[in-house]
């Protein structure tokens, strides 16, 4: 499986790779579902214009590879290293995913949608998410660390700790149920 360097708008559909290593391959215009790449080495690839649907990509590494404009969508994707993936041109969105565990530290995420997405427990420190969503998605214990939150929607996001001293908040976006996450540090509670 994926013998050849290069593939253009393929559908690779119930492609099953466990534990397996695929490395220095580019992907343009692709689709993939229904695939299970858990626990799999796709490093050193290049995704350019891809979609994951309904994947499980559980402990994946996508070091040093080019996520450019990827969409991932009902996708399981537990406890992969995002902050490893090449910087340059990196730009992802997530629709209904479980990204519990996850690490997108040091990234520039500008503009990144997560929808309905569960965020347990991930590490966006020194993360760049100007203009970002997080629209109904589930950041229970996500970690918030001299984070770059500027005009960041958290209106329907629920369940996160925010530190105002920690994170530059200009112009970011809360609905007043959402004020208790700002106020935690204070031991203020809201009513």
């Amino acid at each position: 499986m994926f013998d050849q360097l290069h593939y253009d708008d393929i559908t690779f559909d119930k492609t099953i790779l466990n534990d397996a290593f695929i490395n220095r391959k580019e992907f343009q215009s692709c689709t993939f579902r229904n695939c299970d790449f858990s626990n799999s080495n796709f490093a050193h690839n290049k995704f350019l214009d891809c979609v994951f649907e309904e994947c499980n990509l559980s402990m994946i590494k996508f070091d040093a590879s080019t996520l450019n404009d990827v969409f991932f969508k009902g996708c399981k994707i537990l406890a992969v290293n995002f902050s490893l993936c090449q910087d340059f041109l990196f730009s992802v969105n997530f629709d209904a995913c479980i990204l519990d565990y996850a690490s997108f530290a040091g990234k520039k995420m500008v503009k990144t949608r997560f929808k309905k997405s569960s965020l347990k427990e991930v590490s966006f420190t020194e993360t760049n998410l100007s203009g970002s969503v997080f629209d109904e998605s589930d950041l229970l214990d996500a970690v918030f660390n001299r984070t770059d939150l500027s005009a960041v929607n958290f209106t329907t996001a629920y369940n996160f700790i925010l530190d105002p001293e920690l994170n530059v908040l200009k112009k970011a976006m809360f609905s007043t149920s959402g004020l208790e996450g700002l106020l935690t540090k204070y031991g203020i509670k809201v009513v």
